[in-house]
């Protein structure tokens, strides 16, 4: 049995009918750019998260950086994010001109938390994103006053986490802007790149679309760039948004079904999630000590297991995180030798789980 991290074509497959109509008729109508599709999508995913604006951009590093200058973080500020992110959270932060603080994570959910927060921040630090990793938010109702104590606007990164909430409330909707990523492999995925961002104020929305449409109508000094998405994607993204509720329940079937089974085997650690969080696992996660070998093992057997992430974001030789020494984020730096990423997509069987599970069950009682 062959068993990828995720399926895409079966996706694909099961709403081709869907998606192949709504490909022509975008072609038909040749609006690829800006358009009533996009504008669809963008009220229609707004509708989805609770969100009064939403506002579509080429891709998700975009989607935070656009948030960053929208809310007025500036060339030279500091902004803390954790260190065991995807470095598109660093890098939206350095295409703005603003400096990269890292902050540990909590040792059982893997999130930055008001204690993690508080310790990285410094008098110069002007905003902070809390990243919703797998699927599981952050503990937004304790990070947000601490946020508004230190004077910080709080821009969400909710590239993992469409479909989550936080005491019924969607990811993306506690900090000024939720910023998501569309990429084909999200929980929520176009053919292709593409990011979306979501807020409670006009002004925010309005700045964001100003700034990604090479700044068109801003005040003279903005620094616009072009980052639109595309009116194919949108429609793709129209149809696939109606199936996401079903989508992300499957996700949490599959989730629930790897705990029940392997909880208590070997060394395994599973996630904790925050109180009240219902998350959209992106991947299953795990966490052992010997983690190469069981990847290499589960690969072996035909199924893809992936680390994400191998290295924290000081551990990846960055020029502008040198200042980092080993040790100094131990959670994630522990995190990052230990985690290990099981397939998990809504069209995975549960015989496909169960292999998985045999296979994971056999690594360690063999062992």
């Amino acid at each position: 049995m062959t068993i990828p991290l995720a399926d895409l074509q079966a996706q694909y497959q099961s709403i081709k009918a869907e998606i192949d109509r709504a490909v022509l008729e975008v072609l038909v109508s040749s609006r690829f750019v800006k358009g009533p599709y996009v504008k669809a999508f963008e009220e229609q995913f707004a509708a989805f998260t609770g969100a009064s604006y939403a506002v579509g951009v080429a891709n998700g590093t975009d989607a935070i950086a656009l948030a960053l200058q929208a809310v007025g973080v500036e060339p030279g500020d500091e902004v803390v994010l954790p260190a065991n992110t995807f470095q598109a959270t660093a890098e939206a932060v350095w295409m703005i001109g603003a400096r990269v603080a890292l902050a540990d994570v909590n040792e059982e959910t893997l999130l930055l938390d008001e204690a993690t927060l508080v310790a990285a921040l410094t008098d110069s630090t002007r905003a902070v994103i809390p990243v919703h990793l797998y699927g599981y938010l952050a503990p937004m109702d304790r990070l947000l006053p601490v946020a508004e104590r230190a004077g910080l606007s709080v821009i969400e990164d909710a590239a993992q986490a469409h479909g989550a909430t936080l005491h019924g409330r969607h990811a993306g909707t506690f900090g000024l802007v939720g910023a998501f990523s569309l990429f084909p492999g999200k929980v929520l995925g176009a053919y292709g790149d593409a990011g979306i961002v979501i807020t409670a104020r006009e002004d925010i929305a309005g700045r964001v679309r100003q700034l990604g449409d090479h700044g068109r109508g801003a005040a003279a000094d903005a620094c616009g760039r072009n980052s639109r998405l595309d009116g194919m994607q949108a429609a793709i993204l129209n149809v696939k948004l109606a199936y996401l509720d079903r989508w992300v329940a499957r996700r949490r079937e599959i989730d629930a079904r790897y705990r029940e089974a392997l909880t208590g085997v070997g060394d395994l650690v599973f996630l904790t999630r925050n109180e009240g969080c219902e998350p959209a696992p992106l991947n299953v996660v795990i966490r052992s000590e010997r983690r190469d070998e069981l990847m290499r093992r589960l690969e072996e057997s035909g199924v893809q297991a992936k680390p994400h992430y191998p290295h924290a974001l000081h551990q990846m030789g960055l020029a502008a995180l040198a200042h980092y020494a080993p040790g100094d984020l131990p959670v994630a730096e522990r995190a990052a030798a230990r985690v290990l990423s099981l397939p998990n997509y809504p069209e995975m069987t549960d015989e496909q789980v169960d292999f998985v599970i045999d296979r994971i069950e056999k690594f360690f009682t063999r062992a």
